[in-house]
């Protein structure tokens, strides 16, 4: 299970931050960032961005780089754009820092600059960034989502349910919104909003808890009853709907995490047909080979939580 930001971001709580790497700040930032901004910053050293651009890509890209002094700012926010996709972030923050000192719509941008932080794990500053891209726009819908990533990772939960609220509020037709705001609620333990809100992502995109890259959804961390509870419940939306792939693949998560699913199954009308499908037998035994071969332990009947934390893939 994979956390939705908006324009490609991709994140976990602090203790189990994938690896990225994080930034080097160019003079041009200075004349328009807030000192606090500036402040925390902690650039890369130039060994590391020297070694990023003696690569083969770098050699590729470098001579067709557009010229930040008479380029569109347009044209420099899609060159960050690929310079971020590419894997270059610190060179992609230095172009959106060019569009912006070129008169570039600065929420949009500042947004842009906050993603690429937390893409590299420095969820500090990302905050920072997208706190100003909100004070910027009040209406940046995406704004508001990444804030909420960025609050949830960081541990500050509530902030992040109510970033994400207003982010649906903003704009009802963003399948990822509602994933995030799904994510959200379990974690606070609000299970009735939670499934409202799966089933409203599914519904808008049935294929949004299962991509992975841009666009997709960034790994959550859960307790063990929460992952396979909010699996359990994505199984059940996907057996309503026929999606029978999608429907095993979320039992299993449920199962890893410790659920015993055969018996959960027998009390949904739409699971219940598949409780001894051959392939759902084997998921089981495959979870409780992955488990050490304990027992399942978690019930959605059984309010005791299991141990923390398993990453949602």
């Amino acid at each position: 299970m994979r956390l939705p930001v908006s324009a490609h971001p991709l994140l976990t709580r602090p203790q189990f931050v994938h690896a990225g790497a994080l930034a080097l700040l160019c003079l041009l930032a200075v004349a328009w960032r807030s000192p606090q901004v500036v402040a925390q910053d902690q650039p890369l050293t130039a060994t590391a961005r020297e070694r990023m651009h003696q690569s083969e890509q770098w050699a590729q890209i470098e001579p067709h780089l557009p010229d930040p002094a008479t380029a569109t700012p347009q044209l420099l926010e899609m060159q960050a754009d690929i310079l971020r996709a590419r894997r270059f972030p610190e060179d992609a923050m230095d172009y959106y820092r060019y569009a912006i000192a070129r008169g570039g719509n600065v929420a949009g941008l500042t947004n842009k600059l906050g993603l690429a932080e937390l893409e590299m794990s420095n969820i500090q500053l990302a905050r920072l960034y997208f706190q100003k891209a909100v004070k910027l726009d009040r209406k940046n819908a995406d704004a508001w989502n990444n804030l909420g990533a960025a609050e949830f990772v960081d541990g500050k939960d509530s902030s992040a349910l109510t970033d994400y609220q207003r982010a649906v509020k903003l704009n009802k037709h963003k399948a990822v919104f509602h994933a995030n705001l799904a994510n959200a609620y379990f974690s606070t333990k609000d299970y009735r909003g939670a499934r409202h809100e799966i089933a409203t992502a599914l519904e808008l995109d049935p294929q949004v808890f299962e991509q992975t890259g841009t666009g997709g959804v960034a790994a959550h961390v859960l307790s063990s009853r929460d992952l396979a509870q909010f699996s359990f419940e994505m199984a059940k939306m996907y057996a309503r709907t026929g999606m029978v792939d999608q429907m095993l693949h979320a039992l299993a998560k449920a199962a890893e995490a410790g659920m015993d699913v055969q018996v959960e199954m027998r009390h949904d009308p739409a699971l219940a047909p598949f409780e001894m499908d051959p392939r759902v037998v084997v998921l089981v035994h495959n979870a409780q080979v992955l488990r050490g071969g304990r027992p399942a332990t978690v019930s959605t009947a059984n309010p005791a939580a299991a141990q923390k934390p398993p990453l949602m893939e």
